[in-house]
This record gives C-alpha cells, structure tokens and sequence, in this order.
C-alpha cells in the first residue's frame, strides 16, 4: 500500500479514479431520489381517489387516520382544512423536486424541498412506525442531506450555468 502524493491509493488504485469516484459519488443518488419523487408525484396526480378530501384511498382519509398518532397533529390539521388542496400541493412539490433533482437545477433548493417534504411525512404518516425504521420517511429525509451539503456539482444544468458565468467574466 502506497502513501499519499505517490500518485496512488490503497490497492495501487490511480489517484484518477478515486477521484472520479469522488468526484460522481451522489449521482446515483441524486437519480435515485429524482425518479423516486417524479413517480411519487405523478403517481398521486393521476389517482383521482387520492386527490379527493375524502372517501377510500383519499388523501383526506389517510390523513384522518395519521392525525392522533401523528407527532405534530397540528401539520394534520392544516393539511386537513383543505385535504385536496395539500394532496395537489404534496404531488407538485414532489414533481418538482423529483425533476429538479434529476437535472440538478437548484439542486440544493431541491434537496431542501425534498428534505422538507419527507420531514413533514415523517413527522405525520409515518411516525406511529414502529420500530422507526419500519417507515421509509426517515430514510428520504437522511438520503437528502448530503445533496443539501453537497449540490450537484456534476452531470448537472447547476455546473453548466456555473461554468457559463465562470467563461462570460
């Protein structure tokens, strides 16, 4: 095993590819959470049941049922003074994260919204989960803080347009 400034790392691996690696680590990543919340949003602005403010598999029913077990009821609450109205709002948001993401155009106000939006289900639906790790909210919400530390510094319209600004000085 070769030391650092030799050129190589651990099992004689060129410093390029390390690098590479580094460098293109949170792509996966970033098309994971992407694809996840472009089908998550899409999937519930084509499902007229759960759009509706109540009535079996609606977001209004759902929410009903979360209310008491949730964390904070009051995020309940608010979301049920206009259950179609939140249900719309949740699969826009999702829709754009998902596709803000997957370009990586603003991608840390994307993570931010993603985080925010897996925070709140987290904090809502999936709280009475037990044990914890049963409900996937919680696992978003960590998946999206490394983007929110890190944006899309590769593969991403973020790095075009900063390389745009860096050229036109």
């Amino acid at each position: 095993m070769q030391g650092y400034g030799t050129g190589a790392y651990g099992l004689r691996e060129p410093r390029r590819v390390r690098d590479l690696a580094r460098q293109y680590a949170l792509v996966p990543l970033r098309i994971f959470l992407g694809v996840t919340f472009v089908y998550a949003g899409l999937d519930k602005l084509t499902d007229s049941a759960f759009l509706s403010a109540s009535g079996p598999g609606s977001i209004g029913e759902l929410m009903e049922s979360v209310r008491d077990s949730a964390a904070f009821p009051g995020l309940v609450d608010l979301g049920l003074k206009s259950p179609d109205g939140f249900g719309h709002a949740l699969a826009i948001g999702e829709l754009l994260v998902g596709l803000g993401t997957l370009a990586g155009l603003w991608a840390r106000i994307a993570a931010l919204g993603g985080a925010l939006i897996s925070l709140t289900l987290w904090l809502t639906v999936s709280w009475q989960s037990t044990p914890y790790y049963y409900g996937n909210d919680l696992v978003y919400l960590m998946a999206w803080l490394p983007l929110l530390l890190a944006g899309a510094e590769f593969l991403s319209a973020d790095a075009l347009l900063a390389s745009r600004r860096r050229r036109s000085r």
